[in-house]
Parts: C-alpha cells; structure tokens; sequence
C-alpha cells in the first residue's frame, strides 16, 4: 500500500488537508488538486496515479466530465471513486455510468474511505494478477471473452447434502436460457449461485452482469436497466446502452428484485417474453439475448398476494427456484469455510498461513451466524486484522457477539407487533427500520459498519435511511 498513489480533487481546502493526513497515515501517497482541470494537468503530466477521489461539484469543469475525461486517459487512468453530497443519489449514479468505480456520501467517516480504498486495491492487484495469467496462456483471453468470470461450482466451499443438491440442479439448468429465482437469506451466497449457473454454462464466455435492484433509486433504475437516448432527460446528453444491452449473450444477475418497483416490473416482464427491450425516450426496439437470473430474501407469493410484485412476472421469474438454505441449516459446512477464509482472507492481507485454536473454532461452530457466510467471512477478516501477529487465531481474537458456552448472541429487545396485524405490506417496514436503528446503534453511527452488520451494501443502507426519515 506504500506505493499506492492517489489524488484528491475538491475544491474545499479543509476537505483535502482531512483526507490528505487520513490517507497517508494509512500509507498512501496522496496528492491533492483543488479544480477538475489542475487535476488533468496532474494526471497528463506526473507518473501515474493508482486511485483519484474526485468531488462530482466543482466550479469549471465539473466532476462527472473529470471522471468521464480522465478515463479516457486509457493506461494512465487511475480508479476513480465519487464524492457527492448526501442526496445527491442521481449524480453519484451517473459518475459510475461514466467509469466511477465506487462513490462516497458526504459528510463520510474516515473509515469509510479507508475501506474503499482497501477495495480499489485488492481489485487492482486481483486485475494485475489476472493480466499475467493470460499472458502466461494467450487463449485465457479468449476463452473468457475478456470479461471477469464468476466462481463455478468447485470454487464453493460445501459438504453439505443440501448444498450438493443445488449443485445438482446449477449444472442441470447452466446450458439453458431459462430464467431462475435464488431465494434464502441474505448472505447465504445467492450471487455465488448465479454466477455459477452462468460459469457452468455455455455462456461463460460472455458477460455476466450483476445489479442490486434496492441499492439505485426508482426513477434511476429504468435508464440502469434499460439504457437512454440523447435528449431523453436533462443530462441525456449522449444515447448510453443500458444493463441488458451489456449482458447480451451472457447472464444478468437481479438481485433484491423484490424492490423492484411495479412500473419497472412491467418493463421487465416484456423484456423476458419479447427477448427486445426498449431505452428511456427512444421509440425503437432493441433485440437482446439475455439469461436472467434473479434473487431475493423476501417471500414473493406473500408480495404477489399484497399486490406489491405482479403476478405474471413471478411466475415468469420462478421458471426454476431454487432456495440456500440458511448457514445455520448446514453446520457441517462452518469448519471448511473458517478454513477456506482463513487461507484467503490472509493472504489477501499478506498475513501468511495462520491457524486457528480448537477453542476458537469450537466458538465459531458453535454461533448461530444470522448474517450467514458473508458474516462468518467479515468475522474472520476482523479476528485476522486484531490477532496478535503469532500465526494464531485463538478465542481472544473474536470479538463479543460470541459467547462460548451458549454459541449465540445475547438476545435483544424484541420488535413489537400487534396480534392482530398479519399484513407483511405494514410489518416489514416496522422491522426493517427496528434493525437500522439498532445497527446504526451498536456501530456508533457508523454507516459502513452498520450495512455490514445488516447484510446490505452501504448505498443500499443509504437509500433506506432516505426512505424511511432516518437521519
């Protein structure tokens, strides 16, 4: 990470001292430019730049042409990640349609960015390594289309005989065009899943295009899936291919499409029966050739019945369904997956081989795990990061949601629902904003840690603190 170079653009002097001294106490070497255009100077001119946070307003140049320009710098292009003010949804999506890599909220907590940053990081390695490889074999490249591959099937860790089961059904349905539903809770590894059905395949070599369906704000999304025309909306000022047009030939991933707003589900639904689609403010029709692979937490036949998710498109949907069962429901699985997270969450964090203590792993077997394989990996992670560096993890590493004689968490204050209230339609938005408050509670406010503990993304977490008056 010491050579890891990264320029800060906004036009705020405080903004880039704070993020200067933040960023190179973590290591980096930063840079700062207080304009759009000093920023291309400094990229033009100076050895190239691993990362650019850049603010999206800016007096001259604004942001999204910065990050738009400086993409198209080609090599000498670092990673960009987005700086908007908190609400400025619609910008912060719009800088990642023209090459952001991530965007950040403002005002953001330290640690936020420094998270970030870790991924841009791991990202660049990971695309460095992936380079060698095909260099090393020149058919890698077309095999793969020159598209990032999901895992397959060997690359999920399970001894489960439910787990085999799905394997089963992956490698039956993999070389057909037909739709299918992932349902289970959230962690469970239902984009695993999805990306396994694609790389079993016989479109592996095409794309496969993931997109979480209650992470971008409704009146953004159709123009996300479906792409726009020049002239369609006030910043249509190019025509710009949606999602579908850029799986074609490969597989799309919907996730939390549950979220999915009604007049979306229309669209979508004439999409999967027509194999055409048409972009915001075009009159056209465009022919696609898509898998459509889609997932959620949610009970659809209960949202189908309260009148929020149409009918038709569940059925169209739930062609083949397939449901992950919880972590908890395969307890034989836990020990290989500390194992597996072990070896590569340390050596993604040049840790070495460390092991763990059979007392630890006892604790670790023995937790419920609410927030399922994605929570046992951040566990892990953060045992790894506060050990004491002896190759070890024992039980002083994990942290207190564990408790050794009961393997559970403590229980906590239930949420209060009347006896008589059976509509989901007015008691999951009741929990949903409980399990919020009671996140943002127990991280101190913390955003990034708080959608970590909820299972979401950050700009999910974002979105739903907007949607329910959460300040």
């Amino acid at each position: 990470m010491a050579a890891t170079r990264v320029l800060v653009v906004d036009d705020e002097e405080s903004l880039r001292h704070m993020l200067s001294l933040v960023l190179s106490k973590d290591g980096y070497h930063v840079f700062t430019a207080g304009s759009a255009n000093e920023a291309l100077d400094i990229l033009k001119s100076q050895a190239p730049f691993d990362i650019c946070l850049s603010d999206v307003r800016m007096p001259g140049m604004d942001g999204l042409t910065f990050i738009e320009t400086g993409v198209g710098l080609g090599e000498r292009a670092p990673t960009f990640i987005a700086m908007s003010a908190y609400g400025d949804d619609k910008l912060a999506v719009e800088a990642l349609r023209r090459g952001a890599f991530d965007y950040v909220s403002k005002p953001f907590e330290p640690d936020e960015i420094s998270l970030k940053l870790r991924l841009v990081v791991e990202k660049r390695r990971q695309a460095r390594g992936a380079a060698d490889r095909a260099t090393d074999d020149p058919n890698r490249r077309a095999r793969e289309g020159g598209h990032k591959q999901p895992a397959g099937l060997n690359e999920i860790v399970s001894v489960a005989p439910a787990m085999k089961k799905i394997f089963r059904v992956v490698r039956k349905v993999a070389n057909f065009p037909t739709t299918v539903l992932l349902t289970g809770e959230t962690g469970t590894g239902k984009e695993r899943i999805a990306g396994a059905i694609h790389r079993e395949g016989n479109r592996a070599n095409r794309p496969f295009v993931a997109i979480n369906c209650g992470a971008i704000p409704a009146n953004l999304l159709e123009s996300e899936l479906f792409g726009y025309v020049k002239g369609a909306f006030t910043d249509a000022q190019q025509d710009r291919e949606g999602l579908f047009e850029t799986a074609t030939g490969g597989t799309l991933f919907l996730d939390e499409i549950a979220e999915l707003p009604l007049q979306l589900q229309v669209k979508l639904l004439r999409a999967l029966v027509e194999k055409e689609i048409r972009r915001v403010g075009d009159t056209k029709t465009i022919p696609v050739d898509v898998r459509v692979v889609a997932a959620t937490a949610r009970a659809l036949p209960e949202l189908v019945k309260s009148g929020e998710f149409r009918e038709d498109l569940f059925y169209r949907l739930n062609v083949v369904s397939v449901h992950l069962p919880p972590l908890r429901e395969r307890a034989e699985d836990i020990p290989h997956l500390v194992q597996h997270f072990v070896r590569t969450v340390a050596g993604r964090l040049g840790l070495g081989n460390p092991e763990i203590t059979d007392e630890a792993m006892k604790i670790l077997t023995g937790y419920a795990w609410p927030g399922n394989v994605r929570e046992l990996e951040n566990a892990i992670e953060r045992a790894l990061v506060l050990s004491d560096g002896d190759g070890r993890i024992t039980a002083l590493d994990l942290d207190d949601r564990f408790e050794p004689s009961e393997g559970a968490r403590a229980p906590t204050a239930s949420i209060a629902i009347p006896e008589d209230e059976l509509s989901l339609k007015v008691v999951l938005p009741r929990v949903e904003y409980t399990l919020i408050e009671r996140a943002l509670k127990e991280t101190g406010g913390n955003r990034t840690k708080a959608a970590t503990l909820l299972g979401i993304s950050h700009r999910a977490l974002l979105y739903k603190l907007k949607e329910h008056g959460i300040s």
